[in-house]
């Protein structure tokens, strides 16, 4: 229990940095004040400081204090992102696809597949119906339930932030229609079939066609 309050008071002291209440070069107040502020005991505070010092949020220094980082960003990571460059954005979504695919072969179950072939289809019959948006949420279901085989949950949330993003801005540069996910459907299909064969060699093959045509 100690552990998890712990875990709160370092995301409240997160939060009261990032609103400005204590500002990066300054000293916060001492353990006995922030017991106060915080009404939790001595250790759940120690606790805090200490994950956040090995964060780097907080520098701790015997005989002065501790001191919020100047150079800690407390931007949060889909904002910095939305800022980024699209090519180093893209580069990197790329080296996630390739690591998540490989993960996907090796670790997929049956309720795994089950989800890539029900998106798959969902994904075709927009196509038939010559439904955009279906077919943008449909292919984004379709390589989400691919990430998520690969059984890393932290891989898999870094791939959604930079999908997303990669997803607006072909929102909003793309023609409107559905040809660009017409002309890739096989390739998505010969994907899941690698996958579910679990035939790495040939699966990397096609994701990469489908990287090199930004599909």
């Amino acid at each position: 229990m100690k552990d998890k309050l712990s875990d709160k008071i370092s995301s409240q002291i997160r939060a009261d940095i990032s609103s400005g209440k204590f500002k990066p070069g300054q000293i916060i107040p001492a353990e006995p004040e922030l017991m106060k502020i915080y009404n939790v005991g001595r250790s759940s505070i120690r606790e805090a400081i200490k994950a956040l010092a090995m964060a780097g949020v907080l520098s701790v220094q015997q005989g002065r204090g501790t001191t919020v980082n100047a150079h800690f960003d407390v931007e949060p990571i889909d904002t910095r992102l939305k800022r980024a460059d699209f090519d180093e954005i893209n580069a990197v979504r790329q080296l996630l696809e390739k690591e998540l695919v490989k993960l996907a072969v090796t670790n997929h179950n049956a309720t795994n597949l089950q989800a890539m072939q029900q998106y798959l289809n969902e994904r075709k019959e927009a196509i038939q119906h010559e439904n955009r948006q279906a077919c943008m949420d449909a292919d984004i279901a379709f390589h989400m339930a691919i990430a998520r085989a690969g059984g890393n949950s932290v891989l898999v949330d870094l791939y959604q932030s930079f999908t997303l993003i990669i997803r607006d801005f072909f929102a909003s540069r793309e023609p409107q229609g559905i040809s660009h996910f017409a002309m890739s459907h096989h390739l998505h299909q010969q994907l899941f079939d690698a996958i579910k064969s679990k035939k790495e060699k040939q699966a990397q093959q096609v994701l990469q066609q489908i990287l090199d045509n930004n599909y």
